[in-house]
C-alpha cells in the first residue's frame, strides 16, 4: 500500500470539495510545497552568507591595505651646498708630531744670483751629532715613538730582512759561504799530517784507516762539539779529537752577510809508512 500524501493537490481538492475555498487553510495547503522550497533556498543563502562573510571581509580588507601601502616614489630635492666664499682662508695644515730627536734646519742647496743670497750659516758638525738635518728647526720629543716612513701605493714593497738566529747551527751545504781552513782544505790536511802523532797501540796492532768526525765551526772560527761518528780505536779516535781541538781558527760560514755557526764533517786518515 502506497504512502498517503494528504498534501497532494488531488487530495486537497477532495477535502475542500463543496467548501469555501477562499478559506485560509485551503490556500496554505495548496502553496505549502512552493513555500517550503522557497524557505529552504532563502535559509541556505542566509547561512552561506553568514558562513563566508568573515573570509570575504578579510579578503576585501587585505586588498584595501595593500593598495594603501603602495606609495609612489617621492622625488626628494636636495638643496645645493652654499657657495664657498673666496675670501675665507683655508684651514691651516695639520702639523706632524715632533720627532724623537731634535731637528736643525738644513735645506737643500739652491742656485741663486749673488744679490738674492742670504747670509745663513749651515749647522755645525757638533750640532748635527745631536740633531737630524731637516727643512726647519724642530724641538724633539724624547718620549715620542720612532716612525719609519713606508712606501705607499701599489708599487713593490720592501721585503723584511731575514733575521738570523745567533744560536742556530747551519749545515755546511745549505749556506751562502761555507767555512774553510785558512788557505783551503789542502792546507788543513797539511796541518793534520804534521800535527798527528801515531798512537803506539795503533802501531803495535797495525791499525790503519780513516776516523770520521763532525764538529761545529763557530762564528769566531773556533772548532767545538767535536764528535767521532765512525772510529778505528786503539787511540786513533782520541788523537784525531786532540788535533782538531788544537787546530788554528777557521774562516766562519756566512749567511745573509753575517757569520753563523756551521756543522762540518771531515775524516782523518791514519796510515803507517
Amino acid at each position: 500500500m502506497s504512502k498517503l500524501d494528504i498534501l497532494r493537490s488531488q487530495w486537497i481538492e477532495v477535502v475542500f470539495e463543496g467548501k469555501n475555498k477562499n478559506y485560509g487553510a485551503y490556500q496554505l495547503r495548496k502553496t505549502n510545497g512552493s513555500n517550503t522550497t522557497r524557505a529552504l533556498i532563502i535559509g541556505s543563502i542566509v547561512f552561506l552568507a553568514f558562513f563566508f562573510a568573515p573570509k570575504i571581509y578579510g579578503l576585501i580588507k587585505g586588498s584595501i591595505d595593500t593598495e594603501e601601502k603602495v606609495e609612489k616614489a617621492k622625488e626628494v630635492i636636495i638643496a645645493p651646498p652654499p657657495p664657498v666664499n673666496p675670501e675665507t682662508p683655508p684651514p691651516p695644515p695639520v702639523e706632524p708630531p715632533p720627532p724623537k730627536v731634535d731637528q736643525v734646519k738644513m735645506p737643500p742647496p739652491i742656485v741663486k744670483p749673488d744679490e738674492q743670497v742670504r747670509d745663513e750659516e749651515p749647522p755645525t758638525v757638533e750640532k748635527l751629532k745631536e740633531a737630524d738635518p731637516g727643512q726647519r728647526d724642530i724641538k724633539g720629543d724624547p718620549t715620542a715613538d720612532i716612525v719609519i716612513a713606508e712606501p705607499v701605493g701599489e708599487g713593490p714593497k720592501r721585503e723584511a730582512a731575514v733575521a738570523v738566529d745567533d744560536n742556530k747551527v747551519y749545515d755546511f751545504v745549505s749556506i751562502e759561504k761555507q767555512p774553510e781552513f785558512p788557505g783551503g782544505i789542502s792546507k788543513f790536511y797539511g796541518y793534520l799530517s804534521k800535527a798527528i802523532k801515531y798512537p803506539p797501540m795503533a802501531q803495535e796492532n797495525n791499525v790503519q784507516g780513516k776516523v770520521f768526525l763532525s764538529f761545529v765551526v763557530e762564528k769566531d772560527g773556533k772548532l767545538t762539539d767535536i764528535t767521532v761518528t765512525r772510529g778505528l780505536g786503539s787511540g786513533t779516535d782520541e788523537e784525531a779529537i786532540r788535533v782538531l781541538k788544537a787546530s788554528p781558527r777557521w774562516n766562519p760560514g756566512i749567511q745573509n752577510g753575517k757569520p753563523v755557526r756551521v756543522k762540518y764533517n771531515i775524516n782523518v786518515n791514519f796510515t803507517l809508512n
